[in-house]
Order: structure tokens, then sequence, then C-alpha cells
């Protein structure tokens, strides 16, 4: 920077963020407002667009894994179609409305007790009540922390199993490489992996329970 020049204001990165959300939240609207007259493309664009921070941000950190994750965003988008017509227009934007659903999902599979659990069932009932009232910038926050300090606690948990089963976990579940892929780099077929994979999340799952007991023998 030339000397005696000041610094470009930090507020302009911020109003170019501002500026993006409200052209997003136009287009989204005229969307919304199609959907709700029964344009399925219209409804179709809208879950294309915001389906993957869904999968990415919400769902796949509470719940684990790659395929409770993708079960869930299918009945997210169900429910969102069933729904549309109840939405409210407000000024936060469409995105909020669909978190709030995904995680009301993610909580019913936590309660059904089907899944590899990362959080506590009282812990996304809390955020499911919060998400009615959080702006769109707190929610890029605590998406950001809770990816965070899910995975920590994946990777905390990964260091006490077998190191073959933490590396099927890695590769499949945390990196998402596709099946055969790691099938390949542990050198195994596909459905050997299948079996591997199976055995390495049933010891997760133990690692991940034997963990929560001591942090509770702690607090008491």
């Amino acid at each position: 920077m030339p000397e005696g020049q000041a610094p470009r204001p930090a507020t302009d990165d911020l109003d170019g963020a501002q500026k993006r959300r409200a052209e997003s939240d136009a287009a989204d609207r005229v969307l919304v407002t199609k959907a709700q007259a029964g344009d399925r493309d219209a409804l179709g664009e809208l879950l294309h667009k915001h389906g993957p921070g869904l999968y990415r941000s919400v769902l796949l950190p509470r719940l684990g894994s790659e395929a409770a994750a993708k079960e869930a965003l299918s009945e997210t988008y169900a429910k969102v179609v069933a729904n549309v017509g109840k939405f409210v227009w407000q000024n936060v934007g469409f995105y909020p409305w669909l978190r709030t659903v995904a995680l009301r999902v993610a909580l019913d599979q936590l309660r059904a007790k089907k899944r590899l659990v990362l959080f506590e069932e009282d812990d996304l009932a809390r955020e499911v009540d919060a998400a009615q009232t959080a702006t769109p910038v707190e929610q890029q926050v605590s998406d950001h922390r809770d990816r965070e300090a899910a995975r920590a606690k994946v990777e905390e948990a990964l260091a006490r199993i077998n190191p073959r089963y933490a590396r099927a976990i890695r590769l499949r579940v945390l990196d998402e490489k596709p099946r055969d892929e790691v099938a390949a780099e542990l050198g195994v077929t596909p459905a050997t992996f299948d079996v591997l994979l199976h055995r390495a999340i049933a010891s997760l799952k133990k690692a991940l329970g034997e963990r929560g007991e001591s942090s509770e023998k702690h607090d008491e």
C-alpha cells in the first residue's frame, strides 16, 4: 500500500456480503412465490440451491454418518414439498426455515436411536428452539462451530479404535470418498469393505459411548 494511503475499510467486505445475500434472497423470494403457486420446477431449484448446505452444515455434523445425513436430507425435502405452502416470507430469507425443518428431522432420527449419535437429543431440541429467532449470521457461526465440534468429537474417538477402522471411517464418512475408491485404498473388495465399515462404525459408537460415560462420571 502506498505511503499515506488509507486502508480500505473492513465494511467493504461486509457490504459486499450483504449485497450478495440480498440478491440471493430476492431470487429465492421469486422462486418461493412460484413454488407456492404449484411450480414444482421452482421448488426443485430452491432445494438444489440449498440442499448441499443443509447436508454439509446441518445434517452430517449432527448425525455423524453419510447414510444418515442423506436419509435425513431426503426426508427434509419431502417435508418441504408438503409444507412449502405454509411458509411465510420474512426478512431473514428462505434458508432459515429450511434449516429448522432439517434440524427437526435430525432430532427425530436421534430420538429414534437408529444412528451414530454425535449430538444429544436435548442439545438438538434447544437448537430447534433457537433456530426460530436466530439471524442468518448467527446460523452461519453456529453451523461452522458445530461442524468443528462434531469432527473433533469423532477424531478423539477415532484415536482410540483400531487404526484400520479409523482410516475406513475417515476416508468414507469424513472425507466422503466413493465406496469403491476407499475399498481399493484399503486393499479389499467393496463387499469386504462394507463389512469392515460396519464393524468400524460399531467400534466408533462404543468409543463415543465410553467417552460420554467418562464425562458423566467426571461431572459427578
